[in-house]
Formats: structure tokens, sequence, C-alpha cells
């Protein structure tokens, strides 16, 4: 029998989402299916509403977080799920090369539909308990952001307790995330913002400092007076780059995870060699950095920052005011009154 759900589609570039019915895939070997109770929103769903992202295929119905409850399972070994809160892994095929993400790696949320719906089928082993002392709203905020920070922090920046970090773009869902897994490691943590009212939200949650990178010469000022950063985790590129390789201490670690700025222009390629900096990217992350990553949050009891919470309705209304780049926190969308 043909199940149909509500979920949030695009069908053209540039176009608004339309909230539509759709007909759910049969459940095959080993997938589940989930009736969501809370999604997020990450800038990638922006991105793939403006076209700005490679291999689009419409219809498409974004969205990588999700929370939800499993309702019905293919095979029997999998009824311990039944009824279980449940988050689902964002990262699908990723391969057998802990390094790097294989050449059929996808994100979930297009081409794969995504968790912009009331209900998602997804093969079982994405599917992970919600952490226990998470609201549903606050454990759909968690999966893609907390995945590319602790990939990032931990694997490729080799964090450790006592470190001096700085995390740029303060205000952002990976650079939130990130500043408060550095923060449980035990790690001094500064942050960037061009938003004094984001840096003073990231104090007092924790942060020992704060920068901001209007001033043309942060960079070379904060080596000067703190002696730079043991590993900077950055997610904006651009110009403000080679800021960056002043801060970051000689033989320090700089790791990149996106470019919301942009290209690096007239990069600085001395102070890279001289300087002996490790420069390393990073991109979402494989099941044990998933699997590491949900016990830390368990064990600190992290909780991860939600700005807003909007109806599957007001989708419109959440992208916009993520276009506007003003939330301290994950955006998120609940199917209340669905």
């Amino acid at each position: 029998m043909s199940l149909f759900t509500k979920a949030a589609v695009l069908y053209e570039k540039g176009a608004k989402l339309i909230l539509d019915e759709f007909e759910l895939p049969d459940l095959q070997e080993n997938q589940v299916h989930i009736r969501i109770l809370a999604a997020a929103l990450n800038r990638r769903d922006l991105w793939i509403q403006k076209g700005l992202y490679a291999k689009i295929q419409y219809p498409a119905i974004l969205g990588s977080d999700g929370c939800g409850i499993v309702v019905n399972v293919a095979n029997k070994e999998h009824n311990h799920l039944l009824g279980q809160r449940v988050i689902i892994h964002p990262s699908l095929f990723w391969g057998d090369n802990d390094k790097a993400q294989g050449t059929s790696f996808q994100v979930l949320g297009m081409p794969a539909y995504g968790t912009l719906a009331k209900d998602i089928v997804c093969n079982y082993d994405r599917v992970y308990l919600a952490p226990k002392h998470l609201t549903n709203e606050q454990a759909a905020a968690l999966p893609l952001a907390g995945l590319t920070g602790w990939r990032a922090l931990i694997r490729q920046g080799k964090a450790q307790n006592k470190h001096k970090i700085l995390i740029t773009g303060i205000g952002g869902g990976v650079a939130l995330i990130t500043a408060q897994l550095a923060i449980a490691l035990g790690c001094e943590v500064w942050i960037t913002s061009g938003d004094e009212i984001k840096i003073q939200s990231a104090l007092s949650m924790g942060a020992s400092g704060g920068i901001l990178y209007t001033d043309p010469n942060w960079g070379k000022e904060v080596h000067k007076t703190m002696g730079g950063f043991d590993c900077i985790i950055d997610g904006t590129a651009g110009s403000e780059f080679n800021q960056l390789l002043e801060a970051v201490k000689a033989g320090g670690t700089i790791v990149n995870y996106g470019a919301t700025l942009g290209t690096v222009e007239k990069l600085n390629i001395h102070r890279i060699f001289w300087k002996q900096i490790t420069i390393i990217g990073s991109t979402m992350g494989n099941d044990e950095d998933f699997s590491n990553m949900l016990d830390f949050v368990a064990l600190k009891h992290i909780l991860p920052a939600v700005d807003s919470v909007f109806t599957l309705q007001e989708i419109d209304n959440a992208f916009d005011k993520m276009e506007r780049n003003k939330q301290f926190g994950k955006i998120i969308i609940t199917m209340e009154d669905m």
C-alpha cells in the first residue's frame, strides 16, 4: 500500500520550497521508516536552493539533519528500533578510506530525499539513538554540524586539553558546536566574528575570548599578544585566510571545512613554509567520527545551540533568516501541527 507524506519540495533553481505531498518509497532490505519530529537547516540547503551546488537533481527534498521516531522497519532484527527516538547520520556512502570520503559519497538531502518532510525512509545503519539529554530540537541541531566539527577538531586538528584553539565565524552551527566540543575537551577557545553581540554570546557559553575580524591586522596583533594558536578551525576562507596564517603558531595547524567567504586570493605562501604550518581540509565525517561525537556529547551533556524554531509551513521564513546570517545557533524546523 502506498504511503504519502508532506514535504518542502524544491522544484527548480531559485524557487521557493513548496509544501507538497509525495509518495514515500517502499521499505527495502535494511531500511526503516522514521516520522520526523524536528529538522535543522544548513547553509548547504540555501546553496542548493540558489543553484550554487554541484549536480543538483530536481525535485529535491532538502534537509540533512533530523530527529524522529522509528515507526516501521523492513527486517525483524531491527524491531528494537521501533518507537525509539533517533537521529540520522547524514554522511552516505563514505567508503573504506578513513582519510577521505570516496567518489560515491553523498550528503543526505539531495539527491537522496532529506529531512524537511514529515516522514523519511533511510538505511538502518544511518540511524542512531538520540542522546537522552537533548530535546527534539537540540537533537535535530546536532548531526551534520556536530559531525563536521568533531572531525575537524579531533581527527584533523588533533586538538587536546590545554590547546589554544581559534574558531572562525561564530554564530553558524558548525562553528558553535565546534566551540562547545573544544571547551568540553578542556581547550582555551577563542572565536572570531564581525558581530560584537555574537562574540558576547560566545563568551557567555565559555569561550575565553573573541576577535572582531573587522580589524585589518588582527592576525598579527593576536600572535604578538598571545603567541598564536595551536589550531585554527575555519569555515570561511576568503580574504581572512591570510590573517589565520598570521595568527597560528609556528608549527600549528589550520583546518578548513568550508569557504563561506569564497576563495583565497593572494595567498601568503611564505608564511606557510616559514612557519611550517599544516593546512588540512575536512568534510563531514565517517561512521567512527559520528559515533565518537555522539558519545562525547552524551558524556559531557553538550547542548547544541538553537537559534529559532519554525514550522514546516514557515519554511520560507526560515530560509530568509539563514540568508540574513543573523542567527546564533541552528534554525530548526518542527513538524508539529502537520
